[in-house]
């Protein structure tokens, strides 16, 4: 059986605890998206993302989270190059459900700013969603937590995708593996 303890050291593996949902595990990968998973973890080790909500809930599309305003325009002080192939960087990363991978702001037509906009900001993949590969940045996967994924990803939201009640992070941290 494998238990996971939080870690004071950076790890890849990171745990997401959702008040009154439970705890997502996920791996970090940075060999695929080394930019993105460097800056995730300073957010993590900054403790960044205690206590934001997650904003934007499509059912069987995605569930988003990391913006301090909690409205869908917020982020962290910096923004980061997107890795992607649309913006000149392989990432073999499929959007396969599970998947975590960087929000950032569209545009029409892309410019080198909208597909370097992400910050803070990123989504779980709730249903396989492989028409984002090539434009947005997939940088872990869930390792456990799919029924909180599903939890969340059903809740009841408003036209603006945003849940009626609250979903918190009581935070993110760090964790290392080990079997029992």
């Amino acid at each position: 059986n494998k238990k996971y303890i939080e870690s004071d050291k950076e790890t890849n593996l990171i745990k997401i605890d959702v008040k009154d949902k439970g705890i997502i595990v996920a791996e970090l990968y940075p060999d695929i998206a080394p930019i993105t998973v460097e800056n995730y973890k300073k957010l993590v080790n900054d403790k960044f993302y205690d206590g934001l909500i997650f904003h934007r809930i499509i059912k069987d599309f995605m569930i988003q989270t990391g913006d301090p305003l909690g409205t869908g325009i917020g982020g962290s002080d910096e923004n980061i190059k997107g890795e992607f192939s649309e913006n000149g960087i392989e990432n073999n990363l499929s959007h396969t459900r599970g998947v975590l991978s960087m929000a950032r702001r569209g545009g029409n037509p892309e410019t080198e700013e909208t597909m370097n906009s992400a910050s803070s900001q990123f989504f779980i993949v709730h249903k396989d969603s492989d028409f984002l590969d090539g434009n947005y940045a997939a940088f872990g996967k869930l390792l456990n937590g799919y029924d909180i994924l599903d939890k969340i990803a059903t809740t009841t939201t408003d036209q603006n995708d945003k849940p009626l009640d609250d979903i918190k992070m009581n935070g993110i941290r760090f964790v290392t593996l080990y079997e029992e």
